[in-house]
């Protein structure tokens, strides 16, 4: 956020902070949320680079393909394991993970 937009938000009483802040989360928890968010962002990036539909993946997953959206969304319904296991299937190694 620019300097001088946040001078005049705090000028009016707001408080400006981070999302973390706001949420009130742990360091391992706003850890966690970004490890999915990246996660996420990975999966979809590999599916449309081979490119798979939502629907292809969820069939080569078992799965649906309105859960390979919620998952390319990083909803928190979609569990971290099942976000690898799409990862896995699309071609990433266990080195991979680590980079994120």
């Amino acid at each position: 956020m620019e300097k001088r937009k946040k001078w005049q938000l705090e000028a009016a009483g707001w408080t400006v902070g981070s999302p973390q802040d706001f949420l009130g989360l742990s360091e391992s928890e706003a850890e966690f949320i970004e490890f999915k968010l990246a996660l996420a962002r990975k999966v979809k990036e590999m599916r449309l680079r081979k490119g798979l539909s939502q629907s292809g993946l969820a069939k080569a997953m078992g799965s649906s393909q309105s859960r390979i959206a919620k998952l390319e969304a990083a909803d928190a319904s979609v569990s971290a394991d099942l976000m690898l296991k799409s990862y896995f299937i699309l071609g990433a190694k266990r080195g991979d993970v680590l980079g994120l």
